[in-house]
């Protein structure tokens, strides 16, 4: 997996504030802002179809549950559908808490 940089230069906090989807706490709305380009074929199949469902950036996006045991998948709400992400395919998604608008 390949990785970017999120915050824009000279923005203090910013790579703080940005973590991947798998690690948001359950109930925490946070904000779509980029998903990961892989370098994996089948992980660029993967980050296309979560693009298409709607993971792209500016989406509103919060984790409402976890499986048990081991907490995979994690149920996660986006708009008005929940969807069921294994944390591997979650982990291509960067978010930053907080979200201007969800629900």
């Amino acid at each position: 997996m390949t990785t970017t940089t999120l915050a824009a230069p000279g923005a203090a906090g910013a790579a703080a504030a940005t973590l991947s989807l798998d690690r948001l706490p359950i109930n925490e709305w946070a904000t779509v802002l980029d998903v990961l380009r892989p370098e994996a074929a089948q992980d660029r199949e993967l980050v296309l179809r979560l693009t298409e469902i709607g993971f792209v950036p500016g989406e509103a996006v919060r984790i409402v549950a976890t499986g048990m045991p081991g907490a995979d998948p994690l149920a996660v709400r986006l708009g008005h559908t929940t969807f069921a992400l294994r944390r591997h395919e979650a982990a291509f998604v960067h978010v930053t808490r907080g979200a201007s608008r969800h629900g």
